[in-house]
């Protein structure tokens, strides 16, 4: 699946899979602390498991045609389990990851438009400016200075949505915003055995009460951003034409009927909250991986000075920075965004030879899929040349599934990697980030996958075509 290297292949950390199963006060405790701990050997070798636990019937489907049965083909038996919305749906509402059935796909229908190429090709400009103010603001400090990357691909990611979501600023401090983001995936990203459990939503979880002031927060910033813009728009003036405009002109195609107050709300909650999220991790992923693996580095370095030149980043770029998207894509392979989905069946269904009664569970967790023994070579490593164009075609759509697959796969996806591969070009040209020595990286889930503690890294200034002469 990839191309013979010299250099040994750099194996990122990761918790070593468990031998035998917990009991089950040891597996609400891991789950609770890192979800990550939990699994098995067995699930990373072998294609489909059931058994019985904590959450009753349960099945992890690690078998690509059976993965595209259950998101693809028969995608309309499947609907999100209770636990994911016990989980998610406190924070970002009932918007297009927590919905189901009509109320979801009047949504999706609606938003749709706001996602095709061209509407997120128009949004480039922005992703550019953000990208090299970062850029700048680190270059303006002192050589060797250390920086958390983590902290600040979480600022970069919100100088983007605010440039696109929500062009007229945040009525608030953006940085308390990324605060309030922070937060909230740390208190809620942490599994309550009462959500396990199903106990009812009356009885108080400690995550939720932690994560309240971040949701009140989310909703006070929101509610004034769509005020101010209903406002504007009812006075006829111009309007920016961004997200929050375009939300709130939206119409369902096949009933003209539009997205209320609440709708619009949860899905700036769900694009700030869900969809920044994921861009950081995976730019912050790509920086400490390349960061590790000097020749993967130099390679993007030389890949960018070759393709940008001494000019500015354009929309024909993307498709020359193969390597530089290969990197990003490895990283999510490594660290997928969503490490874990799963779908209750609403009906009795068969798979081939594998049964599922009607309201078990059926988890297909990207996290094991994309480092299953059966699927990828050196599942462990990192190799971004698996994901170069003469090699991508080897790997199964349902292989690979950083976005999901099917009729709800993430409509945010390509406005996602459109801005991780800007930002990662835009840093590489200029600078070098090193992880401090001694600092541990590990992964945490916490709804997305987080380094553990940030990533501490000192800043160095790059002299350009310095990778060019490396090579």
């Amino acid at each position: 699946m990839s191309d013979t290297l010299e250099a040994p292949l750099f194996r990122p950390p990761h918790p070593k899979p468990r031998t035998e199963p917990l009991g089950m006060v040891a597996f609400l405790r891991a789950v609770r602390e890192n979800p990550l701990n939990t699994w098995m050997e067995a699930h990373f070798e072998e294609s489909i498991l059931t058994g019985e636990g904590a959450l009753g019937r349960m099945t992890v489907v690690n078998d690509p045609v059976a993965i595209r049965h259950i998101l693809v083909d028969n995608a309309a038996n499947y609907r999100k389990d209770d636990l994911q919305i016990r989980i998610l749906a406190p924070g970002l509402g009932r918007g297009l990851v927590t919905a189901e059935g009509d109320e979801w796909r009047l949504q999706r229908r609606t938003i749709a438009p706001l996602f095709t190429p061209r509407t997120v090709s128009s949004f480039f400009p922005d992703m550019v400016e953000a990208a090299e103010r970062l850029v700048k603001r680190w270059q303006r400090r002192p050589e060797g200075r250390v920086v958390d990357a983590a902290l600040d691909m979480t600022r970069v990611t919100l100088d983007v949505l605010e440039r696109t979501i929500f062009t007229q600023g945040v009525p608030k401090d953006p940085d308390a915003l990324g605060r309030a983001i922070t937060r909230y995936f740390n208190a809620l990203g942490r599994v309550d055995p009462l959500d396990i459990f199903g106990f009812p939503d009356w009885v108080p979880r400690i995550g939720r009460l932690r994560a309240r002031p971040s949701i009140q927060f989310f909703e006070e910033t929101v509610n004034a951003l769509i005020e101010a813009r209903k406002a504007l728009l009812a006075r006829g003036e111009p309007a920016p034409r961004d997200l929050l405009t375009l939300l709130l002109e939206a119409a369902d195609p096949e009933t003209g009927k539009g997205l209320s107050d609440i709708e619009v709300r949860t899905n700036i909650v769900t694009f700030i909250g869900a969809g920044h999220e994921t861009t950081a991790n995976a730019l912050s992923w790509s920086l400490y991986l390349l960061s590790q693996d000097e020749r993967a580095r130099v390679r993007v370095e030389r890949e960018v000075d070759e393709v940008l030149g001494d000019g500015p980043i354009e929309p024909g770029h993307l498709d020359r920075l193969v390597y530089t998207r290969a990197v990003i894509d490895e990283a999510i392979r490594l660290y997928p965004p969503a490490p874990y989905m799963s779908r209750t069946a609403l009906e009795d269904d068969r798979i081939g030879d594998l049964e599922i009664p009607a309201g078990s569970m059926v988890v297909i967790a990207p996290y094991v899929l994309h480092r299953h023994r059966k699927l990828w070579d050196e599942p462990d490593a990192f190799q971004p040349e698996r994901f170069l164009p003469e090699n991508r075609k080897r790997i199964d759509r349902f292989a690979y599934l950083p976005f999901g697959a099917g009729p709800r796969v993430c409509i945010g996806a390509s406005f996602s990697l459109q801005e991780a591969v800007i930002v990662l070009a835009t840093i590489a040209r200029s600078l070098r980030l090193d992880l401090v020595e001694g600092h541990e990286v590990a992964p945490v889930q916490r709804i997305t996958l987080r380094p553990r503690g940030g990533l501490p890294m000192q800043l160095t200034q790059r002299v350009r075509k310095q990778a060019l002469a490396e090579a």
